[in-house]
């Protein structure tokens, strides 16, 4: 029983990354239908900003998270309006090309100024281990979850009540119809990647305090499984976002326990196609029938 709890607590951890970059994809994708495959990088360059903000300015824990959330989001809103905006009238293929090609872009201009090796993240807080009951639990993985819980609570605070978030469900709805109402399209869309791109640092932050590692392509693969989170929740849909990252969690932290660590990626792509077979809306998306 230990055993399976302490596996719970991993997949925890490990779904709520998931989960912040998932609801950065869902959120681009229910107001324009754009795959942002380039939130990955952000989600990289969120942690070397960490790294920045700790060793050169030499800030506390969660002033190196704020800084590190609000350059991103000024980072994405920037990538919006530089690679995207553009593109709005043009083909869906063209913008996912476009997307996939910023991922590059980015991946190769920090290989380019910072090297392919590893660095070190600097130890924010002091590693405390917790023993209850045999179950060990650290300070670092309560941090990372409570911190997904208090950003996925004041998204969806966001989202519902503020003026923003009622206009980026209008959007989402009918864009020329939100228009005609007088909102603001374009600074509604920025507002999302922004908020996109703030949950994808704090997800780059923690998750360099939790292996106290970060290189110029580490954004790829958690990339990838965060989009993939997102469709098993329901892509567009931010508590099925949220879902979607623990369940993903859950998936490869099992894999691992059974001992299929060298399986666990193939394991999650293969879990990709299943959904998009049986269920393509996702958990919890609703089919919709689109009319020709």
């Amino acid at each position: 029983m230990e055993i399976f709890i302490q596996q719970l607590i991993n997949a925890l951890v490990l779904g709520s990354i998931y989960a912040l970059l998932a609801l950065g994809y869902t959120m681009v994708y229910g107001i324009i239908k754009l795959i942002n495959f380039a939130h990955g990088e952000v989600f990289m360059l969120g942690a070397f900003l960490g790294v920045f903000y700790a060793n050169v300015l030499h800030l506390p824990f969660i002033l190196v998270l704020l800084f590190s959330m609000a350059s991103c989001a000024l980072i994405s809103v920037l990538i919006e309006f530089i690679a995207y905006r553009p593109l709005r009238n043009a083909s869906r293929i063209a913008a996912l090309i476009t997307a996939i090609g910023v991922s590059f872009l980015l991946q190769n201009v920090m290989t380019y100024f910072f090297g392919a090796d590893n660095r070190k993240f600097p130890e924010l807080i002091k590693v405390t281990k917790y023993n209850f009951y045999g179950i060990e639990v650290s300070n670092i993985q309560l941090l990372i979850f409570g911190t997904t819980i208090l950003l996925m609570v004041a998204l969806t605070a966001i989202v519902k009540y503020s003026k923003m978030g009622k206009a980026m469900r209008a959007v989402s709805v009918d864009n020329d119809a939100a228009r005609l109402m007088g909102i603001n399209v374009n600074r509604t869309i920025s507002f999302a990647f922004a908020l996109g791109g703030a949950l994808a640092a704090a997800g780059g932050v923690l998750i360099g305090m939790y292996y106290n590692s970060i290189d110029p392509m580490m954004g790829y693969a958690p990339g990838m499984k965060a989009f993939i989170a997102a469709v098993l929740g329901g892509i567009g849909i931010i508590p099925g976002a949220a879902l979607g990252g623990f369940v993903l969690g859950m998936f490869e932290t099992f894999a691992v326990s059974i001992g299929l660590s060298g399986w666990r990626d193939a394991i999650v792509y293969a879990l990709l196609i299943i959904i998009l077979l049986v269920k393509p809306a996702g958990i919890l998306g609703k089919h919709i029938k689109a009319k020709v």
